[in-house]
């Protein structure tokens, strides 16, 4: 069974492949001085931007663990996540509150996906 890895670094790969299932590092903006909206809408990308280079898409999510900094940006979170979303295709998810790595985060979103 091989293992497939994708932009790997020191620390951690952005993604891993097995059995058709994909694993994604936890995504976080780039850009720390935006909104929770902002924040939200940024990570959605770099998950639709992985999920592409791995074979599949949004609506072959699996699973999605948030991570909020602020439990009372779970609406503006929530908000861009269900513009997002694959219609008939909300995947399991859990979401909680926790300190994030940085201060500035206010989210982290990891996602398992199946390939085409």
């Amino acid at each position: 069974m091989d293992i497939q890895r994708m932009h790997v670094g020191k620390t951690l790969s952005e993604a891993a492949i097995c059995n058709g299932v994909v694993y994604l590092a936890g995504q976080i903006a780039e850009d720390a001085t935006q909104n929770i909206e902002g924040q939200t809408r940024e990570v959605l990308g770099h998950i639709d931007r992985l999920l592409a280079e791995a074979g599949s898409d949004k609506s072959r999510i699996l699973m999605c663990q948030i991570y909020l900094a602020h439990m009372g940006d779970f609406a503006g979170m929530n908000a861009v996540w269900n513009e997002w979303v694959a219609d008939g295709h909300a995947p399991p998810r859990a979401t909680v509150e926790a300190r994030l790595a940085k201060p500035e985060w206010l989210v982290e979103m990891v996602v398992t996906a199946a390939q085409k």
